[in-house]
């Protein structure tokens, strides 16, 4: 039974080294998922859900690299954002990778165009 336990903690242990660790100026940027019904509660098909995960525009900052906002030259006023922040940026930015069904973008630390309280509401004009 001990073997058991051992086996799921050395799983839980590789998922979590999987998680990408942003380098320089990059943020990691966590996708909300995208909700599988409309407003009139039509379920959308997977590839319509997709296709507006891939385009967001709005994102969790999940960690930063360690020149993120470090140039005083370039960010005079301090950081755009911070970890844990909710982020607008354009449509389609980044670098994407899923990991675990969930989708990440890592994105440069001057692509942030704003902090978001909420991001339910949320949408690609």
């Amino acid at each position: 039974m001990a073997q058991v336990i051992d086996l799921k903690e050395e799983k839980e242990e590789k998922k979590a080294k999987q998680m990408p660790q942003p380098t320089g100026y990059k943020l990691l940027i966590t996708i909300p998922e995208v909700d599988a019904t409309t407003t009139g509660g039509v379920i959308k098909p997977d590839k319509i859900v997709e296709e507006e995960t891939i385009a967001s525009v709005v994102g969790y900052v999940a960690s930063m690299g360690p020149d993120a906002y470090a140039d005083e030259k370039k960010f005079p006023s301090g950081p755009w954002c911070k970890e844990r922040d909710f982020v607008l940026f354009r449509a389609f930015q980044g670098t994407r990778v899923k990991i675990h069904g969930v989708e990440f973008r890592l994105i440069n630390d001057d692509t942030v165009e704003a902090v978001v309280e909420d991001p339910r509401g949320y949408k690609r004009a």
